[in-house]
């Protein structure tokens, strides 16, 4: 049987995560317009940079809870290496719609809002409240994807 765009946005979406070399959380990010994949990102280090799985986690190390001090991190998240991915290459990304195995934190709902695009669907949720308030009043729908719908 032939999937919904959905799950199979979300299906390219989980498998873009595999290639996270975080060592706490795997996301992977895909941005879609007209029904187009324009580009994809999972979380680690930048590139060229050593990543956490060859020099240990920072967040770990420090016990630092998930969904705070970001900044303490040697990664980007998947939503930040998918809009990265997509102004490097020139794909223009305002109205498109982003696929996340996670709610995006705060600092990627900003960027999601600053670039225009309309929609957010994820699998996961994150413990992230401001995140969830700043995309509902910019009025970016965020939709849940059920687990039968994932796979």
């Amino acid at each position: 049987m032939r999937p919904s765009w959905d799950t199979y946005f979300m299906e390219i979406t989980h498998m873009v995560a595999t290639r996270s070399t975080c060592l706490r959380r795997s996301v992977g990010a895909l941005i879609i317009k007209d029904k187009r994949i324009l580009a994809t990102g999972y979380n680690g280090a930048p590139s060229g940079l050593a990543h956490c799985e060859e020099v240990g986690c920072i967040r770990s190390q420090k016990q630092i809870p998930s969904g705070e001090r970001h900044e303490l991190c040697r990664g980007l998240h998947a939503e930040q290496n998918a809009i990265l991915q997509a102004a490097l290459y020139g794909f223009p990304i305002y109205g498109a719609t982003i696929y996340c195995t996670t709610h995006p934190c705060v600092v990627c709902a900003k960027m999601i809002i600053n670039a225009g695009m309309k929609e957010v669907v994820i699998t996961g949720a994150y413990p992230d409240e401001m995140s969830a308030a700043l995309l509902a009043e910019a009025g970016i729908a965020v939709r849940y994807l059920e687990e039968k719908e994932k796979i």
